[in-house]
């Protein structure tokens, strides 16, 4: 018998949110999951991920909630009130990142979609040294689980505003690489983590944590020593390594 998506998505919420983790506290980050064409689940607005139950999940129309992008000029009352007429079930406020969701499942084609603010990431996030997080790779193990290419996006502010400058990031991206990335860092803000099921989503945002914590030791103690160009691409395409993922792609 196949997972039920919003149980899947209920648990990875609040495994983003475990205090442990230092992923995400208080309201922070939202999650979301692709059901089927036309319907997006997502997390409601000021529901703390790590508490969440499947009652703090709205489902929406993703292309009515995208259908705002075009617009020139929307207030903050016009965009929450336009949310709200997106609902297709549940009573709650959709966040106000739901449009980041919607766009992020229909340009990439991701299923599960998590946002979050790791302190060990938002460390670097924050910094003058924030594009050595997409400078190269430090070691096999973040190639086989982020790819090749991480996405650095400009600061812009949170609904509307981000949403447009990740779409126009995404744009490049596709025109420089041909194929979504995996985990797109948001400057001074978190990271919005993709993948086909939340167990993809949960090992991302792993690897992404791991990589800051040792891109910041490595900081510390002079010039990070990126793998080359030719052994990434080594990396990426070996065989044993593709195994490794769909090895990984199976865990829970």
């Amino acid at each position: 018998m196949a997972n039920d998506p919003i149980d899947e998505l209920v648990e990875l919420s609040q495994w983003l949110g475990a205090p442990e983790r230092d992923l995400a506290i208080l309201g922070e980050g939202n999650t979301s999951v692709s059901l089927a064409p036309g319907r997006l689940a997502v997390k409601a607005s000021g529901a703390g991920l790590g508490k969440v139950e499947r009652e703090h999940f709205v489902e929406v129309d993703p292309g009515r909630v995208l259908s705002i992008l075009d617009r020139s000029e929307v207030g903050d009352e016009e965009l929450a009130a336009h949310f709200a007429d997106c609902r297709i079930s549940g009573d709650r406020r959709p966040s106000i990142e739901v449009i980041l969701h919607a766009l992020a499942v229909r340009e990439t084609g991701a299923k599960f979609v998590a946002h979050a603010h790791p302190t060990a990431v938002n460390g670097l996030l924050c910094s003058d040294r924030a594009d050595a997080l997409v400078a190269g790779h430090l070691f096999p193990d973040q190639v086989v689980v982020l790819g090749r290419h991480p996405l650095m996006v400009p600061y812009a502010g949170p609904g509307l505003e981000l949403a447009r400058t990740v779409k126009a990031a995404l744009a490049g991206h596709f025109a420089r690489h041909g194929a979504p990335p995996k985990i797109l860092y948001l400057r001074n803000h978190g990271i919005l983590a993709l993948g086909e099921t939340a167990t993809d989503v949960r090992q991302t945002v792993e690897m992404t944590v791991k990589v800051a914590r040792i891109l910041t030791a490595a900081l510390s103690v002079g010039q990070p020593a990126y793998l080359t160009g030719e052994q990434a691409d080594r990396i990426e395409g070996r065989e044993d390594e593709h195994h490794r993922r769909s090895v990984l792609a199976r865990q829970r």
